[in-house]
């Protein structure tokens, strides 16, 4: 009996007779490799994390397993702390020397893998099982982050206070998240192609256009997070990565396709190999589809009937008469004691903004009658003690008078309401018919708009 060697694609033509394959020991490498290092990312971040319902299980080996022996590999080998955090951030120092160990694990065990199994030929049932794993994995994924945007929750309208604040005070990141959110249209059509991908993904006779699909959102998410500085670089790139994985089995196909040619039909590995495992492995997947869809729904729509909740003081309130210990301070630019601002947006929350111009986020318990503000640091907001406990009293439907105690002063000010719909950018709007451009315009030009913004400076 002749043993065929073939090249080392996954997708390549698959003979008759499969016991006489012979695989290229690069292909067997990658098999072997891809198994422990894309089980290993998924088990050990934040991948198995967006499955609804398993977070409970399984963050305890997500998240305590690793830490000692990623705080030793940290302190050892890199001479660093390497504390894991809940900040938000996928590209803490943790994340680098954890995805460093799952590298170096998968590296090891695959070399000790190639040793004790190199008499194998081929690897097809593992490498099918290993696609079925990605892709789910990559589903799973695609769906949760399309929901946050379809509805849209992760790029949110800019708050008042980031109408306030100058524009080369924010960061890339913020610049990214503002120029999403002014558009709530766009980020809903981002999320759908997302769940798309998630979709055609989960449906195993779409699966190849949903990989061709996640490549194309997922390179403009990674680009966009390396060129924005958005710490999510670690997880973004790992989604393309798996992705590329999906389509390397049928990249001769899809080239053929592309260049005009006749293509037959698919010779990736199956992991289901009789027609009736084919039913039931599409009935699961499309069950995890619905399941997904459903979470992801109501989830989306509690968690914006929350944001759009906001404070019974909506708006910009300007300070003008502030009395501090019984002597009425002068607006000076530089005090960081007088109130310029108070910015009451999103319930239970404020910005007090300084005259030197920085904001303390404080958390702001406002009366049932609207009688009493009590403001507390977000750093400590179960304290008993308030940092500012203020009388609220209604001048005028735009005009309020607080008085009380900041940090144990006794004050009074007067504070009068700016209309947030003065802001340009919420003034601009759509328009089919543009006479000038409205980029880059400057003040007193016949062509552009009035600086209504300028007027809350």
């Amino acid at each position: 009996m002749s043993v065929r060697t073939i090249e080392p694609g996954l997708g390549a033509e698959a003979p008759t007779r499969p016991e006489a394959v012979r695989w290229q020991p690069i292909t067997r490498i990658l098999v072997r490799f891809g198994l422990l290092y894309f089980g290993l990312f998924a088990l050990l971040t934040q991948v198995i994390l967006e499955f609804p319902g398993l977070a409970v299980v399984v963050r305890p080996i997500v998240v305590d397993w690793p830490q000692p022996v990623v705080r030793w590999v940290g302190r050892t080998g890199f001479g660093i702390a390497a504390t894991h955090r809940d900040s938000g951030s996928g590209d803490t120092a943790y994340d680098w020397v954890l995805l460093f160990c799952i590298l170096v694990t998968a590296v090891a065990g695959t070399a000790v893998w190639s040793v004790l199994d190199r008499k194998r030929t081929e690897y097809r049932r593992a490498a099918s099982w290993l696609l079925v794993f990605v892709r789910v994995c990559l589903a799973v994924t695609m769906l949760s982050y399309g929901f946050v945007k379809a509805f849209p929750l992760q790029m949110p309208s800019p708050s008042l206070t980031r109408l306030l604040e100058p524009y080369g005070d924010l960061t890339p990141m913020s610049v990214l998240w503002s120029q999403v959110g002014v558009s709530p249209v766009y980020e809903i059509l981002l999320g759908v192609a997302e769940i798309l991908c998630g979709v055609l993904l989960l449906v195993p006779r779409t699966a190849v256009a949903g990989a061709l699909l996640t490549v194309v959102c997922a390179a403009q998410v990674w680009i966009l997070n390396m060129t924005y500085d958005v710490p999510v670089k670690i997880l973004s790139f790992h989604i393309l990565l798996m992705a590329l994985v999906l389509v390397a089995p049928e990249a001769r196909r899809i080239t053929a396709v592309l260049l005009g040619n006749a293509v037959g039909p698919s010779t990736a590995p199956q992991a289901l190999r009789t027609s009736r495992q084919r039913r039931i492995g599409t009935g699961i997947q499309v069950g995890l589809l619905i399941w997904l869809t459903v979470v992801g729904t109501i989830s989306g729509v509690i968690s914006l009937q929350q944001r759009e909740s906001t404070s019974e003081l909506y708006g910009i309130w300007e300070v003008g008469s502030f009395i501090r210990d019984g002597q009425s301070v002068p607006a000076l630019l530089d005090d960081e004691i007088r109130w310029r601002r108070v910015v009451f947006d999103r319930r239970d929350t404020a910005d007090i903004q300084m005259m030197n111009d920085r904001f303390h986020p404080v958390r702001a318990d406002i009366g049932a009658d609207l009688r009493q503000l009590l403001l507390r640091p977000l750093s400590d907001p179960d304290s008993a003690a308030p940092w500012a406990h203020l009388a609220v009293e209604q001048l005028a439907p735009n005009q309020l008078r607080l008085t009380g105690e900041v940090d144990g002063h006794p004050v009074t000010m007067e504070l009068t309401r700016f209309d947030s719909r003065r802001f340009t950018l919420r003034q601009s709007g759509f328009h089919w018919v543009h006479e000038y451009p409205d980029n880059n315009c400057v003040s007193g030009r016949p062509a552009c708009p009035a600086p209504a913004g300028s007027a809350a400076r």
